[in-house]
């Protein structure tokens, strides 16, 4: 069974359903199978119904439906979304179908994870608008939790990808903030929403819940979220330090630096289960405040991974011009 793609549209279907019929009344034979399995009379609707039937769905009413639901929630149409929800609130919480890129996302997660799609669907990066459709699924009924067997709740999709508007407003219907992924989840396997904030570097999330009062678990987290009060010992561990301080440079938490490099946490040592380093974090993610500070406390900015690469290399990738003026002169060819 064949999946909709992702740019597909009503215009594009309707083409689709006057080819088979055309081809049906040319005596193609396979256009004749295809529509004679729904009907023993070629015309029009019995296309439309071939086509609807093929795609997964029961009627070419329910087809043209979830093509517009998913157009309205891309675009973040407000208007159109209140009317849609208005004739048919259960829309709001029943699951998008038979699509190829997301076949069972319930729509406030097809939301928080829209941002993470936008560059393949066409999309600006700025994507205003997320929290308010958010808010009106949630409104007509949307499960603030999503799905108790999806693999993560709609919160920690949005701390994965950074949708604070989302975020925000799931927050304050009573998304559990504490709330972990599935052991066997992407991203972060068993992580809670702050977790997957601090790893992806999701810092505007990260406050959110930091002040909606998510728990944090470790040292790590702690840096994430710029206290390590009662975290940070003369016991904690030389990797948890490490990662820490890669958190902490990725938050731009530079207290917190100045804290784990006073520490005795070596500046320029990468962390042993994720290979990553402050100053490539830092550079990689356009973190200038960040940059500075660990070249400050003696970070070596020709220090190589394993690829070969400097932190003006990751900067590269990344794209800053302020980080690559700083390191650029500092770098040696």
């Amino acid at each position: 069974m064949p999946a909709l793609p992702v740019h597909a549209n009503l215009e594009q279907l309707r083409h689709q359903a006057k080819d088979l019929l055309r081809a049906a009344n040319a005596g193609d034979p396979d256009a004749l199978r295809r529509i004679h399995a729904v009907s023993d009379r070629a015309q029009l609707a019995s296309a439309q119904l071939a086509l609807a039937r093929e795609y997964g769905f029961p009627s070419w009413r329910r087809l043209k439906t979830e093509v517009e639901r998913r157009e309205i929630l891309t675009g973040r149409d407000l208007g159109r979304l209140h009317r849609l929800l208005a004739e048919e609130p259960e829309l709001a919480r029943t699951k998008m179908e038979h699509w190829r890129d997301h076949e069972q996302a319930l729509p406030l997660g097809f939301m928080a994870m829209l941002r993470f799609d936008g560059e393949r669907l066409g999309l600006p990066p700025e994507l205003p608008g997320t929290g308010a459709v958010a808010q009106a699924l949630i409104d007509a009924g949307a499960p603030v939790d999503g799905d108790p067997a999806d693999k993560e709740t709609p919160l920690i999709t949005a701390a994965s990808y950074g949708d604070a508007e989302v975020a925000r407003v799931l927050i304050n219907a009573g998304a559990n903030v504490d709330a972990r992924s599935a052991d066997d989840s992407g991203g972060v396997p068993g992580g809670s929403a702050l977790l997957h904030a601090a790893v992806f570097g999701m810092t505007e999330v990260l406050d959110e819940l930091v002040a909606a009062g998510a728990e944090v678990h470790s040292l790590e987290e702690a840096a994430a979220a710029g206290d390590v009060a009662g975290w940070l010992t003369p016991d904690s561990p030389l990797q948890a330090r490490i990662r820490a301080l890669v958190f902490a440079a990725d938050h731009q938490r530079l207290s917190v630096i100045d804290e784990l490099v006073d520490a005795g946490t070596p500046v320029d040592a990468f962390d042993e289960v994720w290979g990553r380093q402050a100053l490539q974090i830092a550079a990689q993610n356009r973190r200038p405040a960040s940059v500075r500070r660990l070249l400050e406390l003696g970070a070596d900015p020709n220090r190589r991974d394993q690829e070969g690469l400097t932190a003006l290399d990751w900067c590269r990738r990344g794209g800053n011009a302020e980080v690559e003026a700083i390191l650029g002169p500092l770098t040696s060819r």
